[in-house]
């Protein structure tokens, strides 16, 4: 029988269901891997933190990878993981993802029965809603990735060690927290709960994945292979992690049963960032290093911070606009004669070649003549004006198709966009200066940033008119919708 405390507090459900007994998982690991007084363990926990106050703060942590061993052996290390993030950072929720070292059920365990994870600090509140979802949404029935094992939570350490470090760490309450165990080497599964959890990585969310790293070898091994696997990890690239492990496994090693125990939970947070991510290394150290503790068969540890790039300045010169404007107009002359558009023609600066968003406008008279945009960041930016240009042409659907006769009165505006960033308020929008994008559901509608300089409305009414005008949400829709700002470079 699995182990939860019920509670006798009578709630409502967020699944409608009423008169549920609250569920408080229990601090399972106290008086284990860490100690069970709570005074001792804030001040424990406070002064690892301590010991790294001076340490480099990344402002946008997306993801930490952390070790889940005794306080006493990997605590310090752990420490310089959380103290890699801005104190003053507020998320929405925490995923926890971590390796299962008592079951095996051949994929993701979501805890979705606890409403509170217990320690002698308190309680930490589950975000069952979302943890609800990653069963349901997007789910093969047939050969679910995302289910819930409540073997697999019993007894396993290591995600309940975290919650300490997260309990002392934030200054007010911890952000709900999303628990789940991985137990697969299927491959694909991997990538499928790497594909369900990617939408949830954006700047609202944090992911920790609870990982040592070495088992058992001799020190000065485990000092080698664990930097073979660090140097794999940041990489950022899955298939250099793997092609680690492998190397390890093959080394002969006297002692190694692993690399990383949360290998499979590693190895679904590297599939789910790209190149706009960085891992930074943080720290290593081996249970060899804690005071009197025996050389020849130790357990590593690391800290990772992956951290969001910041967008870089993107400009053209003078001369790349002009040609950008005559790729455009180029690839619409070619659609009349029924010619192929080709741009080894054009001389195409690196600047043309990065991949980015970008809007064509036709005007003629002054009034518009057609306008088609693309956000991806998947096609270098000389051919995406160009297919722009003749879809604004031929394919938008509120106008007629541009006729060769008319072409001389046709003038092309380009907008040339940088990558979009979600924002949590308005606060975070700036008239003028960016456009929106609201998505909520299948619907979506987005204004350019020079809408703004055509119109007399406050930035409200921008947003508002965006969501009904373009996304068709009402007017209010965008307050419970995605929002996400872009600037755009515009000649």
């Amino acid at each position: 029988m699995h182990i939860f405390v019920a509670e006798i507090m009578m709630t409502n459900m967020w699944n409608g269901q009423t008169n549920r007994n609250t569920v408080v998982r229990p601090a399972t690991q106290a008086n284990r891997f860490y100690t069970g007084d709570a005074r001792e363990l804030s001040e424990e926990v406070d002064s690892l933190l301590a010991l790294h106050r001076g340490d480099t703060v990344y402002r946008n942590v997306a993801a930490l990878i952390v070790p889940h061993a005794g306080y006493y052996f990997s605590g310090n290390v752990a420490a310089a993981a959380y103290m890699a993030m801005p104190m003053d950072k507020a998320y929405k929720r925490i995923f926890l993802l971590g390796p299962s070292h008592h079951e095996w059920f051949d994929g993701a365990s979501v805890n979705t029965e606890a409403d509170y994870y217990a320690t002698p600090l308190g309680q930490v509140k589950v975000d069952r809603e979302t943890a609800y979802k990653l069963t349901t949404d997007g789910t093969d029935l047939m050969d679910p990735v995302f289910r819930y094992e409540p073997k697999a939570h019993d007894r396993e350490h290591c995600l309940e060690v975290q919650l300490p470090f997260l309990q002392r760490f934030f200054t007010k309450d911890v952000p709900p927290i999303v628990p789940i165990i991985i137990s697969t080497n299927d491959f694909q599964k991997l990538r499928r709960i790497a594909e369900a959890l990617k939408p949830y990585l954006t700047g609202e969310n944090l992911f920790i994945v609870s990982s040592d790293f070495s088992h058992y070898p001799k020190y000065e091994d485990a000092c080698q292979v664990d930097a073979r696997t660090g140097k794999a990890v940041e990489s950022g690239d899955v298939e250099q992690f793997i092609a680690a492990l492998e190397e390890n496994a093959r080394s002969g090693v006297s002692g190694l049963a692993t690399s990383a125990c949360g290998e499979l939970a590693i190895a679904t947070l590297l599939m789910m960032i790209d190149s706009t991510f960085e891992v930074k290394h943080l720290m290593y150290q081996n249970s060899g290093d804690a005071e009197e503790s025996d050389h020849s068969r130790v357990v590593g540890y690391h800290a990772f911070a992956i951290v969001r790039k910041a967008s870089q300045a993107f400009s053209l010169s003078d001369d790349e606009k002009r040609m950008l404007k005559e790729i455009a107009l180029s690839s619409i002359k070619d659609s009349l004669r029924s010619e192929e558009f080709d741009s080894s023609l054009f001389t195409l600066h690196s600047s043309l070649k990065r991949k980015c968003g970008a809007f064509v406008s036709l005007h003629k008279h002054g009034r518009l003549r057609g306008c088609i945009g693309h956000f991806g960041e998947d096609v270098p930016l000389h051919e995406i004006v160009a297919e722009m240009a003749r879809a604004a042409a031929f394919e938008d659907p509120r106008f007629m198709p541009v006729t060769a006769d008319e072409l001389s009165d046709i003038d092309i505006e380009i907008s040339v966009l940088t990558p979009m960033r979600r924002i949590q308020s308005l606060d975070e929008f700036e008239l003028h200066r960016h456009g929106i994008y609201i998505r909520r559901g299948y619907r979506s509608g987005t204004f350019l940033p020079q809408v703004a300089d055509e119109v007399n409305w406050t930035k409200e009414e921008f947003v508002s008119h965006c969501a009904q005008d373009k996304a068709g949400i009402g007017w209010d829709g965008w307050r419970d919708a995605e929002l996400y700002v872009y600037e755009a470079i515009v000649f």
